[in-house]
């Protein structure tokens, strides 16, 4: 047996060398999960994580299930990984962070599919006008013959962002027998749902071909206003806006610009800039628009997800193991 064999065998018969114990500081919704997670990670300790101690309890942690201030930042000194429930991370991204070798990742993804859902309820109550019925119906009239609508067969939708929200909706559009195009800055991989992706500098040359115009990309700083009115303009006449992701990617001044002039048809608005939407808005006085209060990501069905993801990834960093939803921290998504 040469020497090398005998070391190897040695190595072999070794017992592991123990992983040095790691401390999380849990807030937020992920506090309920702390049970499951002593029991997936018996090797870790979970702290509590509160406005009246967190600075203290940060100074040793390993990760943060939660959000990162500049302060909480300053003062986990050994911090490895930041973990936002939400798919928007945009709060969280201030330089010292950004520029470290820490971790994000966030809950993109997995709230794509009621996000999408809403987006759709949204459009079809614009286009089927059961915006107008609810309203009439305290009335107690039946005016069928003022009716229309329309249909979406046939129609394109251009979807700005096509990722976990995205192409969630393209799968919807495409399933109610539309044409979709969209529009984001990475390689989009073949989508069944998709005819093309175009990058966002590109993106003027879609919009005249659009019925449906949906927005579900993150906020970043080259994202913000890139719906303004030069594309509100460049939209078929007759077409719907639909917003999902956050109020920032489009000018809401250009928006109610178009919706006077009645450049678009209507709009579904589940997010606005500012948000909440003030008393008194321009927005809150059309009838061609529907505004909810961003409830979009809620569902019977999200928390299941938020709770699964949670602990895979808990179980991920105990054992060292690559984390699932890494954010790429310089471009916010």
């Amino acid at each position: 047996m040469t020497r090398f064999h005998a070391l190897l065998l040695l190595a072999l018969t070794l017992p592991a060398f123990p992983q040095t114990p790691k401390k999380i500081v849990v807030t937020g919704r992920g506090i309920s999960y702390i049970p499951d997670m002593k029991q997936l990670a018996p090797n870790v300790t979970f702290v509590e994580g509160r406005p009246d101690n967190m600075l203290q309890v940060v100074a040793d942690a390993d990760a943060i299930l939660g959000e990162i201030t500049p302060a909480i930042f300053s003062a986990a000194k050994k911090l490895k990984w930041v973990h936002i429930y939400s798919a928007g991370v945009e709060r969280n991204r201030f330089p010292e962070f950004i520029n470290s070798n820490v971790t994000l990742t966030n809950g993109k993804i997995i709230q794509g599919p009621e996000i999408a859902d809403h987006a759709f309820a949204l459009l079809l109550s614009l286009t089927r006008g059961i915006n107008r019925a609810a309203v009439d119906r305290t009335k107690e009239e039946w005016p069928k013959g003022a009716w229309k609508a329309i249909e979406l067969r046939g129609k394109t939708a251009v979807v700005i962002g096509v990722g976990g929200i995205g192409s969630q909706i393209a799968t919807r559009a495409h399933a109610f027998g539309m044409t979709v195009i969209g529009v984001d800055p990475k390689d989009i991989s073949f989508h069944p749902a998709i005819s093309r992706v175009v990058p966002p500098d590109r993106i003027d040359t879609v919009l005249p071909l659009a019925d449906v115009v949906f927005i579900s990309a993150p906020h970043t700083p080259q994202s913000e206003k890139m719906v303004g009115e030069k594309q509100f303009e460049l939209m078929k006449r007759g077409a719907y806006f639909i917003a999902v992701s956050r109020g920032k990617l489009y000018d809401t001044n250009a928006l109610v610009k178009a919706l006077d002039s009645k450049r678009i048809e209507g709009a579904g608005l589940d997010v606005t800039d500012p948000e909440p939407l003030p008393k008194g808005h321009a927005l809150w006085k059309f009838e061609n628009v529907l505004i909810t209060p961003h409830i979009a990501t809620v569902s019977d069905g999200v928390g299941a997800r938020y709770r699964e993801l949670v602990l895979d990834n808990v179980a991920r960093f105990a054992k060292d193991e690559p984390l699932r939803n890494v954010v790429d921290k310089i471009k916010g998504y």
